[in-house]
C-alpha cells in the first residue's frame, strides 16, 4: 500500500496541479495545532485512481476557497491525503491511521462502497465523522442491525434510488421488455445496483432474461457475453465501474451484440472508452449542462484551478462534484455548530438544508440526500445530457 504521510494544503495542491498522484510518500510537516484537520480517503492507486484523483481534487478545490476565505471560524483547514485504493485493507489501514496518529474528527471518503463499510465501522465507533461523496451502498450509513450510523453521511444518492431510475429509465425511456444482468458478486455496489435494478424491472413488467456473475479480475467476458447474444435482451445491465465497462462492453461489440449496456455513475471517468461504450446509457449525480449557477460556477473555478497537458481547464466529473459537495457541507456545518466539536456538527449535519453543486437537499433518517438524478449518453465520443429525473 502507498500511504501519503503529511501533507501541509500547499503541498498537496501543488501536487494537485501537476495533474497526477505522486509516485512515492512525500513527507510535509504536521498541521498547526489550532487547524481544523480533514482526512481525504481516496484511490489513488489501485483499480479506479482516476476516481481518487478527482475526489482528490474537487476536495482540495473547496478547501482552498474556504481558506481563501480566512478558514472556518478562523481556523485554517488542512488536509490528510491518504491512498485508500479503492480497497477494504487499505482503506481501513488508511482509517485507522488518520484516526489514531492524525487525531482526526473528520473524514471525507472513501469513494468505493466496499471501502467505505469498513471505515464506516471503525469511524462511528471512533465517534469521527465520516462523509462519503459516492458510496452509493445502503449499508455505509446503515449498520447491519438496521439502525443509523450516527456519526456516518453520505452527499450522493443510493444504490435503491439509482437502481430503480435505471430500471425505469430502462423501460421507460429505451421500451426495454427484457434485460440481461452481469455483475461482480464481491463488490458490494456493483450487487447492490443489480438487486434494486432487478427488484424494480420486474415489478414494472420487464424481465430478466440472464444474470451472470465475473470476478473483478477477469479479463475476458466470452462466456457470459455468448450467453448474451443467445438470449438477446433488449438491455444489458452493468453496473460496474468504467475499467470493467471498457473491457465487456468492447467485446460485446466485437461479438456482434447490439443491445445498449446501462450502468450506474461507476462509469463515469475521464478514462471511459467512449468508442467502446458508445450507444450505452448510464445515471449519475449531475450533468455539466444543467444551468443551475451553483453548476456553472464550480464548472469555472474548478476549469481555472486545474489544467489538462495541453493547458485546457477540465471538466468535472461527478467524484470531483460530489467530493467538493461532501467538502462544504462538513465545514458549513462546522461553520453554524460554531465550534470544532464533533457532536454539534453531528447534529448540523443532521438538520440543515444544504445548497450544493448536485442539489438543494436536507439529509434523510438514514443520513442519505434525496436530490435528482441525470441519466446521461455515450454517443460519438462524448457524454450527453439526456433527462434529469426527481426523487
Amino acid at each position: 500500500m502507498r500511504t501519503f504521510k503529511f501533507f501541509s494544503l500547499l503541498m498537496v495542491l501543488a501536487i494537485c496541479l501537476s495533474g497526477f498522484a505522486p509516485a512515492a510518500a512525500v513527507a510535509a510537516p504536521a498541521a498547526a495545532s489550532g487547524d481544523i484537520k480533514i482526512a481525504l480517503l481516496a484511490p489513488l492507486s489501485g483499480p479506479v485512481p482516476t476516481f481518487g484523483v478527482s475526489t482528490r481534487d474537487g476536495a482540495l478545490l473547496a478547501i482552498k476557497e474556504w481558506n481563501a476565505k480566512g478558514g472556518v471560524l478562523g481556523k485554517k483547514i488542512t488536509a490528510i491525503v491518504e491512498d485508500s485504493q479503492c480497497t477494504p485493507d487499505p482503506a481501513v489501514n488508511a482509517a485507522n491511521k488518520v484516526i489514531n496518529q492524525d487525531k482526526v474528527h473528520y473524514i471525507m471518503g472513501e469513494v468505493c462502497s466496499k471501502a467505505s463499510i469498513p471505515v464506516s465501522e471503525i469511524a462511528n465507533a471512533a465517534k469521527v465523522i465520516q462523509i462519503t461523496s459516492t458510496s452509493t451502498n445502503p449499508s455505509v450509513t446503515v449498520g447491519a442491525d438496521g439502525k443509523v450510523k450516527p456519526y456516518i453521511f453520505r452527499a450522493c444518492f443510493t444504490d435503491p434510488f439509482q437502481g430503480t431510475i435505471g430500471a425505469s429509465f430502462a423501460i421507460n425511456n429505451l421500451k426495454a421488455k427484457t434485460a440481461f444482468i452481469m455483475l461482480d458478486q464481491s463488490n458490494d455496489y456493483v450487487k447492490g445496483l443489480a438487486e434494486f435494478f432487478e427488484k424494480a424491472f420486474t415489478e414494472k413488467g420487464g424481465k430478466i432474461v440472464g444474470k451472470e456473475s465475473y470476478t473483478s479480475k477477469d479479463t475476458d467476458f466470452s462466456a457470459i457475453l455468448a450467453k448474451v447474444a443467445e438470449a438477446k435482451p433488449d438491455i444489458v445491465y452493468l453496473p460496474d465501474y468504467y475499467n470493467i465497462v471498457n473491457l465487456a462492453y468492447k467485446q460485446a461489440k466485437e461479438k456482434g451484440i447490439t443491445a445498449p449496456f446501462m450502468g450506474g455513475d461507476g462509469w463515469d471517468s475521464s478514462d471511459l472508452d467512449k468508442a467502446a461504450a458508445d450507444g450505452g446509457y448510464y445515471t449519475n449525480h449531475y450533468a455539466p449542462e444543467d444551468p443551475r449557477p451553483e453548476v456553472q460556477n464550480f464548472l469555472k473555478a474548478y476549469a481555472a484551478e486545474y489544467k489538462d497537458d495541453k493547458g485546457v481547464g477540465k471538466v468535472p466529473d461527478a467524484l470531483a462534484v460530489l467530493a467538493y459537495d461532501a467538502t462544504n457541507m462538513l465545514l458549513q456545518a462546522i461553520e453554524k455548530a460554531g465550534a470544532d466539536d464533533v457532536e454539534k456538527v453531528r447534529t448540523e449535519l443532521e438538520t440543515m438544508e444544504f445548497k450544493v453543486v448536485s442539489g438543494s437537499f436536507k439529509l434523510d433518517a438514514n443520513h442519505d440526500p434525496k436530490k435528482p438524478l441525470a441519466v446521461l449518453k455515450v454517443k460519438d465520443g462524448k457524454i450527453v445530457f439526456d433527462s434529469l429525473v426527481n426523487p
